[in-house]
């Protein structure tokens, strides 16, 4: 195995105006730059969403009324802290979180987890976004007499996927110099929509059967699954943080992360619960956001569809920038541009099949599900190391992928790590339940999902359990950083790190 360090940062221009080539390589501190409060409008922009509105539907198809459909949306998004606390490792660390959690599950294993947490993961976010714009952007087509129901879906894809990874190449600086202003215009958007759909509220709503016992806890446990997997699948948050000077207050960066996706969310979801109020179960069932556009006047229905592709591209773009470095970390050889390319093209292929074979309404809910098999149990396990180690990483260390190195652990793999992961993915499943697939706990409760409280919870047990038994090492826990304030001079070129492994 290889030994990598960080590599020299003159090499690199983070500027918005220019493509970002650095990838995985760390920030020196020289580099470090921005406030913690310029992360409130990059994860603002994200999440000021029409699949917001969707998932809020959903709420009701449940049979849940209002009251309990807001506590639901309240109490799912308060995960957001999740994202907001692993995001304080991308400045401690200087390096993205793909790179990071070598520390919990060793090099190699690291490797394994990435594929998912990077990949599986990004690529299913990519598809329901693109999913959702392409679909209203057909809805838009047909009104102006193009009504091919494949082909009108398919354009939209292409060119807002082209376009998403054109931000994605651009990179770092990009995003955080116009999401800000993105978070803003999408807000009046999204607002001027609200008000033209509030009027067909039902207030008075009832649920056609009111839940009770366990039906009810059945439907507020799957919503809650379904919302919650939103939030814990930002396991990129680092990514996006790296570039803040080490010095940055940590809480600062909590709070700007978890409100800026956690306020939006709440808004918008509960707003597409109090639509839906309004709507048969046909026209929801058929696309929600077919039915928003039904509901507003001439000149709003294409400012909406221009919002939700804006959105797209914005969390698309946010998405692609980071698990580009996601294919870097698990060890192809390629650079962080190319790599972005060959992400959008996956997002791309995957987008285009589900046009052609689902309902946004089911691809959203069924994904969303699932992803809290992998989302949940990686991100209790991430904020977990972050604790025991007192977000305290070394990047020289993170970079040292040889035998033996600091991270190598059993043969590149973290016990407590893996068996954490692992284990509380069995829990999560056993206790989820879906459409398709029911764990036998969830079955055995009366289809009461609790796949994410538990899932979360074993997992950080058995990670906290066998580190605190001696199989992990924490003995850098609270230091500084190496390779904090030394000179780009000071730090090793990719040709010094070849030169060290031949040796």
């Amino acid at each position: 195995m290889s030994s990598q360090t960080p590599a020299a940062s003159q090499d690199f221009v983070d500027a918005p105006t220019q493509p970002e080539t650095r990838g995985i390589e760390y920030v020196s501190a020289s580099e470090r730059h921005g406030r913690a409060r310029d992360l409130f409008g990059v994860w603002a922009a994200p999440n000021v969403s029409v699949l917001n509105f969707t998932i809020g539907a959903t709420m009701i198809l449940l049979g849940l009324e209002i009251w309990q459909a807001v506590a639901v949306i309240v109490a799912a998004n308060l995960l957001w802290v999740f994202p907001g606390l692993i995001a304080i490792a991308g400045p401690a660390a200087g390096t993205s979180g793909s790179v990071i959690s070598r520390a919990i599950y060793g090099v190699i294993g690291n490797k394994v987890i990435i594929a998912f947490t990077g990949w599986f993961i990004s690529a299913v976010f990519l598809a329901l976004n693109w999913l959702a714009s392409s679909f209203m952007g057909a809805d838009l087509l047909a009104q102006w007499g193009f009504d091919d129901p494949v082909l009108g879906p398919v354009i939209v894809t292409l060119v807002v996927s082209a376009i998403t990874v054109l931000v994605a190449v651009y990179g770092h600086a990009l995003i955080i110099r116009s999401y800000t202003a993105i978070s803003a215009g999408l807000l009046v958007i999204f607002l001027a929509v609200t008000v033209f759909a509030l009027p067909t509220v039902d207030w008075s709503y009832q649920a056609p059967v009111p839940l009770t016992g366990v039906p009810l806890w059945s439907a507020v446990t799957i919503g809650f699954t379904i919302l919650a997997s939103t939030p814990l699948s930002y396991i990129n948050s680092p990514d996006i943080a790296r570039y803040l000077p080490r010095e940055t207050k940590p809480s600062h960066i909590i709070a700007a992360t978890a409100l800026g996706g956690a306020l939006p969310g709440i808004f918008f979801t509960v707003v597409g619960a109090l639509i839906a109020t309004g709507l048969s179960a046909a026209a929801i069932d058929a696309g929600i956001e077919s039915a928003i556009l039904g509901l507003l006047p001439s000149w709003l229905g294409p400012l909406l569809v221009l919002g939700v592709v804006v959105n797209t591209i914005a969390l698309n773009g946010m998405t692609t920038y980071t698990s580009s470095m996601a294919l870097q970390s698990v060890g192809v050889p390629i650079r962080r541009i190319p790599s972005a390319i060959v992400v959008g093209v996956i997002g791309t292929a995957l987008t285009l099949y589900l046009v052609m074979s689902t309902s946004l309404l089911d691809a959203v809910n069924l994904m969303l599900q699932f992803l809290v098999i992998v989302s949940g149990p990686a991100m209790a396990i991430f904020a977990t190391d972050i604790i025991l180690r007192r977000n305290g990483y070394d990047a020289i260390d993170l970079f040292d992928e040889r035998r033996g190195g600091k991270y190598w652990y059993a043969g590149g793999w973290s016990i407590p790590g893996m068996t954490a992961v692992v284990t509380g993915g069995i829990a999560t499943a056993l206790c989820l339940s879906t459409d398709v697939w029911t764990g036998p706990i969830a079955e055995l409760l009366g289809w009461v999902d609790l796949s994410v409280p538990v899932g979360m919870t074993v997992s950080a047990l058995v990670y906290l359990g066998l580190s605190k038994a001696g199989f992990g090492r924490f003995d850098d826990a609270g230091a500084e950083s190496a390779t904090q304030g030394a000179p780009a001079a000071e730090t090793a070129s990719p040709a010094a790190s070849s030169t060290e492994s031949a040796a």
